[in-house]
């Protein structure tokens, strides 16, 4: 941990706001007090992804409470997100500092003209000596409002800039074999593999209820950046300093893959399908087993409404999700395509059709096949 070069740190909203909402600004200058220092010693980069936008809206619009609709949770964004970059700023300015915003969704992410306009900022930023801070574009982006967090995204950051380690911070030390309130449980050290988790009670948010998730969406992007080949620390925002300079301090989540193409971990984890393609026994076993593009004359049928370039799922016959891509036509276009060569579509329609639904660089197998 100690001699990691580019380091994603993540940190939650209840670590840098009040239970009722509204930044703190001690808490947030404490945070910045151990980045900057890790940034100033030995040229260490350091990215962070910051939840807090909707929780610093709550008490500037009269919210006493994290809202449950969406154009409320959007508007508490809008405004939060604006206070809470302009707290870091002033808060890196005392080291020098410049920061720079970064707003993502995971449908941004998986175009791939979008993640390479992603990559090209971040790597910018650290190349001109700013400091990046990453957040979902909660004002815009509904699935993740509704359904993402913070920690997925970090992850997917991590290996968006390959990072050498990933720093997950919240109002918990560590990962506990049980509810940590409760007498008994103790703190798990290492994180080696899934059999280290079997039978292990792992808790949702926290009682402020300023924030998306808890332990167990922490645990999924230790996961992920795991499997990604990043190793990840999982403390709390107090001991931020103890884990970045590599202290035993929380749990540490070793390694379990390699890193892969980055745009694939992206489609994996942040896209959310627009529609699926169901595929014959033959085109499943060439996409899963064969690592081939997907042809028309694989496809048995097509579910949803979607525009070409976006993502679909596609499923076996018995409607299992299989395998994820974008897709290079319309959901519209595709009927007439099923079961047909694409030399016969060539003729037929002309050369545009004579290629895959989905090119096997933009497709991702999600699980093992069987048959």
């Amino acid at each position: 941990m100690a001699e990691a070069r580019r380091i994603v740190v993540k940190v939650g909203s209840s670590s840098l706001t009040t239970a009722s909402g509204g930044l703190d600004a001690d808490r947030v200058d404490a945070l910045v007090d151990v980045l900057a220092k890790v940034r100033d010693a030995g040229g260490r980069e350091v990215v962070l992804v910051s939840s807090g936008a909707i929780a610093a809206g709550l008490a500037p619009l009269g919210l006493d409470r994290r809202p449950k609709d969406l154009a409320r949770q959007q508007a508490a964004a809008s405004v939060g997100q604006g206070l809470l970059v302009a707290r870091y700023t002033a808060s890196f300015a005392r080291y020098g500092a410049r920061v720079g915003q970064i707003l993502l969704t995971s449908d941004d992410m998986s175009r791939r003209a979008h993640y390479r306009n992603a990559y090209r900022t971040l790597e910018q930023l650290l190349a001109m000596g700013a400091m990046p801070i990453v957040n979902e574009n909660d004002t815009v982006a509904t699935d993740e409002i509704r359904f993402g967090d913070n920690d997925r995204l970090a992850a997917l950051v991590a290996h968006l800039v390959r990072a050498d380690l990933l720093v997950l911070l919240s109002d918990v030390d560590g990962l506990y074999d049980g509810d940590p309130s409760r007498p008994g449980t103790s703190r798990i050290e290492e994180v080696r593999g899934p059999q280290d988790l079997e039978g292990i009670e792992i808790g949702s948010a926290g009682k402020a209820g300023v924030g998306t998730g808890g332990m167990v969406t922490k645990v999924e992007a230790a996961r992920i950046a795991a499997a990604a080949g990043i190793p990840v620390v999982l403390t709390s925002a107090s001991r931020a300093a103890d884990a970045l300079a590599g202290r035993d301090t929380g749990t540490y989540f070793h390694r379990t893959g390699r890193r892969s193409a980055g745009r694939l971990l992206w489609l994996a984890h942040a896209s959310a399908p627009r529609g699926a393609l169901i595929l014959d026994e033959g085109a499943v076993r060439a996409v899963v087993h064969g690592r081939k593009s997907l042809l028309p004359a694989g496809i048995a049928a097509v579910e949803g409404e979607f525009g070409a370039g976006e993502p679909v799922e596609l499923r076996d016959a018995h409607g299992r999700p299989v395998a994820r891509g974008l897709v290079n036509f319309d959901a519209k276009e595709i009927p007439q395509l099923l079961g047909r060569s694409t030399k016969e579509l060539a003729r037929e329609l002309g050369s545009a059709y004579e290629r895959e639904v989905v090119h096997r660089d933009d497709l991702v197998v999600l699980h093992p096949w069987n048959g």
